[in-house]
């Protein structure tokens, strides 16, 4: 059935207009599909890229990193007085924040964009069986005034450095949804129409639509006429999902796709690669980065558990020469989950070298000390070993896959390779924690992100809470508790500098991933293509979609 639907697509795509015929039409390579086209369910980077052309956050930061508006008409402040300190009944200080809608701004089936969607993506946040992935921005959230149809007031239950910001609340169109919400909460998520009706036009207020879906193969998108905009350029945006990287460069060089997206493209080894050889006929754009590739324990396995198993786990993979082999060292390692590139950066957090000879003292301590035919076995006969799983298709990390696997044998550690599909691996497999070992996989993020959903106990994923949050891991620290709520609610930067500082040091000290590196995204672009700005950032280049044009 797969081989069937790639050979119709091939052929659909064979009757559009192409390349230098017509660039009205501009076709991108993607290495995942979306589990979910939701905007506040799951957080795949696939889906974020999607939705960046079909519909707009309230705030988002931009390219120069800074927080600027795309829904509202000016973002809020202290300063200019839509933002005002308040006290609350339980004597802590709250603040107001006071938005406007773009007046302008309608659902793609000319529906106005009102404050019955703010109240309504309210309503379905603060449901724990809707499993919506930021539930704590919702816990958060005390309540919302309604001013009129287009100017609403949050208020919060305290004061945060971010309180400004409000890009993970994406609206929902109350008029398609609440009839679904409605009628059973629990399985809201598995009804609601971006996924059961993707095409409806009412889903979607940016600058494009969905108008043509086919499930892990393609996503076509066209002008949204009501956007309220500057007028895209592009009559047809084809967005398809070729999951082998192999495979993706190969489409791009016999002309069926025009561009792979940085975000989810090429590896940078496979980018560096593709420049020397193709460098003259495409454009080639690095992107230093916050995307944080690093291997998630499931703390939940006893084995680790261990503080030393996964201090010699580390110790045992040499980082900076993966770097320096396969990424040209355009990819620099990555000691805690701050990246050197933002302010808060501490560059005394403890820095791990490779030691494989003060691994193997490590685990032998954790009472792996028995060799047998190479391999590490405890005083039970237990074998050490684990399973070590990322995204199918994608061949720089799976050459990382094979070079962890290398180097943990020669410590005596079993490591078996199982990988899935992107879909699958994110949809499923680490959303409800089903991995037992070790899942490789990137964070991204904005600047000084506070990594609340991926560190704070609160934030694990389980069956009661609808598996939101973003703590895969099982992540466990009070003292870690305690650092991300006092760096959320001060104002004053060189305070909040310094709590970043014992976060870092906190993190390499407990380890609760692997780091591996911060990542640089390389945009393979077609030379008549301009306009398309990396960020660096969670909020993708196709937030500014209506800026790409042709030359030709």
């Amino acid at each position: 059935m797969k081989r069937t639907l790639s050979l119709l697509f091939i052929g659909w795509l064979a009757l559009l207009p192409l390349g230098a015929q017509a660039r009205d039409q501009l076709v991108i390579g993607l290495t995942q599909y979306p589990a979910t086209l939701h905007p506040n369910i799951e957080s795949m980077l696939a889906k974020v890229y999607v939705l960046g052309m079909t519909q707009r956050p309230i705030t988002a930061y931009n390219h120069d990193w800074q927080l600027v508006c795309m829904l509202c008409t000016e973002p809020p402040s202290l300063e200019n007085g839509k933002a005002t300190l308040e006290k609350l009944p339980n004597g802590k200080q709250g603040i107001a924040v006071t938005y406007t809608l773009q007046p302008q701004a309608t659902w793609g089936d000319g529906t106005p964009i009102t404050t019955k969607d703010v109240l309504f993506t309210l309503e379905v946040g603060r449901e724990p069986k809707a499993g919506v992935t930021a539930q704590e921005l919702y816990r958060r959230i005390l309540k919302i005034d309604v001013q009129d149809d287009k100017t609403f007031t949050v208020h919060w239950d305290r004061v945060t450095f971010e309180y400004a910001s409000l890009g993970d609340f994406r609206l929902l169109p109350e008029h398609l949804e609440r009839p679904i919400f409605a009628a059973d909460p629990a399985q809201y998520r598995n009804r609601t129409n971006f996924d059961t009706n993707p095409t409806l036009p009412g889903l979607y207020f940016g600058p494009y639509r969905i108008t043509q879906v086919e499930r892990g193969a393609y996503l076509v998108l066209e002008p949204n006429p009501t956007w309220w905009g500057p007028a895209p350029q592009f009559k047809r945006i084809v967005i398809r999902t070729i999951e082998n990287t192999a495979a993706l460069e190969a489409n791009l060089l016999s002309g069926e796709i025009d561009m792979i997206a940085g975000e989810l493209g090429l590896s940078l080894d496979q980018a560096l690669a593709f420049e020397k050889r193709h460098g003259d006929a495409f454009k080639v754009i690095y992107k230093p980065g916050l995307g944080y590739e690093h291997l998630n324990f499931n703390l939940d396995n006893p084995l680790f558990k261990d503080i030393d198993v996964r201090k010699a786990l580390l110790l045992g993979i040499d980082r900076k020469a993966i770097s320096r082999e396969l990424f040209d060292d355009k990819q620099p390692v990555a000691d805690t989950n701050v990246n050197p590139l933002d302010w808060v950066y501490d560059p005394s957090a403890p820095h791990v070298v490779y030691d494989p000879v003060q691994a193997g003292a490590l685990l032998d301590k954790a009472g792996w000390d028995v060799i047998k035919n190479g391999m590490r076995e405890n005083s039970n006969g237990e074998r050490l070993g684990f399973d070590l799983m990322t995204t199918a298709g994608n061949r720089s990390r799976e050459l990382v896959q094979q070079v962890l696997q290398s180097q943990w044998r020669e410590l005596g550690i079993d490591v078996r390779i199982r990988n899935e599909p992107a879909r699958v691996f994110f949809g499923q497999t680490v959303t409800q924690r089903q991995f037992t070992g070790l899942a490789m996989f990137a964070w991204i993020s904005s600047p000084e992100s506070v990594p609340r959903s991926t560190l704070h106990s609160q934030e694990i994923p389980t069956v009661e809470n609808g598996w939101s949050g973003q703590n895969v891991g099982g992540y466990r620290n009070p003292e870690m508790d305690k650092l991300i709520d006092a760096i959320e609610v001060e104002l004053d930067r060189d305070k909040r500098k310094a709590l970043w500082s014992k976060l870092q040091h906190l993190y390499a000290q407990d380890l609760p991933v692997i780091p591996l590196f911060f990542r640089a995204e390389a945009y393979i672009l077609p030379p008549w293509l301009e306009g398309l700005r990396p960020t660096g950032h969670q909020f993708p280049s196709t937030l500014w979609v209506e800026e790409w044009r042709s030359t030709e």
